[in-house]
């Protein structure tokens, strides 16, 4: 999230109010509806949910012509049933998940997931709040051993600016995990502009290739003004309208998820917010 104060504390609350991990007493994930082949590939779309049951509304209804392949929801678990066409994609949110990892992400990754997340802004300290070296250590302990397994995402960072914050801590962070076995390099996003989001993620994209990963993630983005504009306005319709079309013909891009499949954001109700239906336009 951006350096600007206010900016920051704006996308904290509303990360903190709807994205915080569910814990760890939950039973393990539930299987989706179909096996993982049936998935539809085609879209880099995806989302990010709290409420399983609220993805449906943007992959489409009942439809089989998914408008998204993935979703997430910063935990290890589904929660429920996810369209038979969007992958589940878990998360290692970050230590307080530490205690069931190894048991559950065995069960999720033979239900059909193809991808592990590592944790949530491991660079701010209301989020996941480690040092790159511990975040270097962790990851070789609980994701690097899956390897093989499934394809391994970096911890997703902060946009805020800084040498040990956002891509800063990342360049730290991949200094010291050069044998974690990484194939995507994860960031979010929170801002004003798109040519400020266009940036940020050429940059990410950039350190992406450096640190030769093959593909680099939006896992979350918005306008600092759609926290707050309880679904979206003209402003964010502009927005996405412009940095949609440039992510999908980004070559170094292979997902991203706008900030978030609930009431408020993508969705009014169980209907398309504003911001929903210019996400699926």
């Amino acid at each position: 999230m951006v350096a600007i104060t206010r900016i920051v504390a704006t996308a904290l609350a509303a990360t903190s109010a709807l994205a915080l991990p569910h814990g760890t007493s939950h039973s393990h994930s539930q299987t989706r509806s179909v096996t993982a082949d049936k998935r539809s590939t085609t879209t880099k779309k995806g989302a990010a949910y709290n409420d399983a049951s609220t993805v449906k509304s943007l992959a489409g209804g009942s439809s089989n012509a998914s408008k998204i392949s993935w979703a997430y929801d910063w935990n290890m678990h589904s929660m429920g049933i996810l369209p038979s066409d969007v992958e589940f994609v878990p998360m290692l949110w970050g230590s307080k998940m530490f205690g069931e990892w190894f048991n559950t992400i065995q069960t999720v990754l033979f239900s059909g997931s193809n991808y592990i997340m590592g944790f949530n802004e491991p660079d701010l300290p209301s989020q996941a709040a480690m040092s790159p070296s511990e975040a270097a250590e962790h990851y070789k302990k609980y994701i690097s051993p899956f390897n093989g397994k499934a394809k391994l995402v970096t911890p997703a960072v902060s946009s805020t600016e800084g040498d040990d914050v956002g891509l800063g801590w990342m360049r730290q962070f991949l200094d010291q995990c050069r044998d974690c076995d990484m194939s995507v390099l994860a960031v979010h996003w929170y801002g004003e502009d798109a040519a400020a989001f266009k940036d940020f993620v050429s940059r990410a994209e950039d350190l992406a290739a450096e640190y030769n990963l093959e593909e680099t993630w939006v896992t979350e983005f918005a306008l600092t003004s759609d926290l707050s504009a309880g679904g979206g306005n003209e402003q964010s319709t502009e927005f996405l309208g412009e940095v949609l079309p440039w992510l999908d013909a980004e070559p170094g891009v292979g997902r991203y998820a706008y900030f978030m499949c609930a009431d408020g954001y993508l969705l009014t109700g169980d209907q398309l917010s504003t911001s929903g239906q210019a996400y699926l336009t």
